[in-house]
């Protein structure tokens, strides 16, 4: 390093005399310990217990929080409440303007819907009726939306990936119309879109982007529910009632974004002379076109628009380390849930968000304590970022990406958590993102410790890794880890875990039943949280920035992030 002599500085031989004085004196003081972190470890993470865990998710379920809804004042007292743990705690407020929030403009959508949506083929006339057989939503943030005398056209998956050779649309003019489409992504060969790993391209998110881009005026979505991943009655409740987007840019959109059910989907391609399972048939080859189904519909929407705003919860612990102090590992889970909707068969009408997500909360919380009780500081930074209306789009996270507090190349990992495991404890852990970055060998290291296997998403149909907070920062180009609750449960038969948990995803998923209950076990959850613990301590304490694995979908976006940050002054 060149180095310049300040003026007023010692310079010449009085400077070479200086110097060798600082040197005996220095050899003659006690020289510094280097702290070993990772032998203090296991005795930090011996805070994470279940009383530790149960208080905030008490809390922040409570019916007082009317299910912590985007912009609600439930929203607010859970951000207080979270941001006086992390001050308790000894954490710094983490957002840029030297709070504890990183607050963000929302717009509600409202959108009243008709009873029925009517097709038209000839002096054919089919009617689906509104909550049992379609769901739609406006794809604009405007007091209305509408399709008028718009051609229905099956358009397949509705999918362009030019790396898989796939193209549904083959230049059709879909201007103005209104696309159906199938749900997923094609699944049935291993050599195709990852075989049942469900990609980006099986989103609904996508979907509708894709349809846009299109120019088309509509998209309906066909459910099922091996498609989805869950009943309609999920689409039932978490596509009405206040909707929330980022305030809209210049980008496409479709007027109206609906779905289906399957049975309904029936009779409208019925309606156009086609089979459901023909065309179904048909959209499983790469050489399929879009059908129309000479079928035509209208509907307008009425929309109550609101604007109003939420805020992600950021809590900074500053690194050790002067080179590394300038890196992070953030820790995310979302502290949102659905709030007041439609009531369940008991009359009930708060989503609590019990398990989803203020056990992942929870559990950050938990481990914000454990680092805490370390005699220092990891090298790198922590950042703990309670992130807001996940369950509206992953809108916190994506604006945190956009704005973030350290840039994407500096981020080292993201660490999320969204559900944890209320079941036991069991003798494996889900990594959702297992096999796509270096994360794998480190999650590995400590699941070992505790005598339990990583596996790969054991649900890998639907799409876990683009639906929670890491694909937001995924797509920045920062690797993530996402831990699933294990399916093999000391004490239980084969097959019990994954039982219970699609029992739980048919009866309480986005349901006023996601409450918290002392049935709950916290076994498990414990060991997940350590697990997430030492990970990350880990993670914070290496030498090398974590990096995707060659090919990987997001490498790419990585490699740039960190020629970005190398090149700054």
């Amino acid at each position: 390093m060149l180095r310049t002599t300040r003026p007023g500085s010692l310079s010449g031989p009085v400077a070479a005399l200086a110097a060798a004085g600082l040197l005996t004196l220095t050899a003659c003081a006690p020289a510094p310990q280097p702290v070993d972190l990772m032998a203090a470890a296991g005795t930090a993470a011996e805070v994470i217990t279940a009383d530790i865990l149960e208080e905030p998710i008490r809390y922040l379920s409570d019916d007082a929080l009317a299910g912590r809804g985007p912009g609600t004042e439930g929203d607010a007292t859970a951000r207080r409440y979270l941001a006086e743990q992390l001050g308790a705690l000894g954490y710094q407020p983490g957002a840029a303007d030297g709070t504890w929030e990183q607050p963000f403009d929302i717009v509600g959508i409202t959108t009243d819907s008709p009873e029925t949506w009517s097709f038209r083929k000839g002096g054919r006339n089919l009617d689906l009726a509104f909550w049992d057989d379609f769901i739609a939503g406006s794809g604009v943030q405007s007091p209305t939306a509408e399709v008028q005398d718009a051609e229905v056209v099956f358009v397949g998956y509705g999918i362009v990936a030019p790396e898989h050779g796939w193209d549904d649309y083959k230049g059709a003019d879909l201007s103005g119309k209104v696309l159906l489409m199938l749900n997923n992504d094609p699944d049935w060969d291993p050599t195709l879109f990852d075989g049942n790993r469900r990609l980006y391209y099986g989103r609904w998110t996508y979907k509708y982007e894709s349809a846009a881009a299109q120019g088309a005026a509509g998209a309906i979505i066909i459910h099922t529910t091996p498609s989805a991943g869950y009943p309609f009655q999920v689409v039932q409740t978490s596509w009405t009632g206040p909707q929330f987007e980022l305030p809209a840019g210049d980008e496409a959109r479709v007027q109206v974004a609906a779905w289906v059910s399957e049975e309904a989907a029936g009779r409208l391609t019925e309606l156009g002379g086609h089979s459901l399972d023909d065309l179904v048939e048909q959209a499983r080859s790469r050489e399929f076109a879009p059908v129309s189904l000479g079928v035509t519909t209208s509907l307008s929407l009425t929309n109550e628009l609101e604007r109003t705003q939420t805020a992600n919860v950021l809590g900074l612990l500053p690194g050790r380390d002067p080179e590394l102090a300038g890196e992070v590992v953030v820790f995310t889970a979302h502290h949102d849930h659905l709030g007041v909707g439609t009531p369940d068969d008991s009359g009930d009408t708060i989503y609590n968000g019990a398990l989803d997500n203020a056990s992942g909360c929870s559990q950050l919380l938990a481990i914000a304590r454990a680092f805490k009780q370390l005699p220092e500081p990891p090298r790198r930074s922590l950042l703990f970022a309670f992130v807001a209306a996940e369950e509206q789009g992953l809108l916190g996270s994506a604006f945190y990406a956009r704005n973030p507090t350290f840039p994407a190349g500096k981020i080292a990992a993201n660490v999320n958590y969204d559900g944890a495991n209320i079941w036991g404890k069991a003798k494996d852990i889900g990594f959702i993102g297992y096999g796509k970055s270096s994360l794998d060998a480190i999650v590995d290291k400590y699941a070992a410790e505790q005598s339990r296997s990583v596996k790969p998403d054991q649900f890998p149909d639907r799409g876990f890794f683009y639906r929670s907070d890491q694909f937001n920062f995924a797509k920045i180009g920062v690797p993530a880890i996402y831990f699933d609750t294990g399916t093999e449960f000391e004490g239980r038969p084969d097959g019990w875990g994954k039982e219970q948990i699609e029992a739980w995803e048919r009866v309480q998923y986005h349901q006023p039943s996601d409450q918290f209950t002392d049935e709950w076990s916290f076994d498990g959850m414990v060991e997940d949280a350590r697990l997430g613990f030492h990970c990350g301590l880990e993670i914070a304490e290496a030498d090398r920035m974590q990096s995707w694995n060659p090919g990987d979908e997001f490498e790419a976006t990585r490699l740039e992030a960190l020629a970005t940050v190398a090149s700054a002054p």
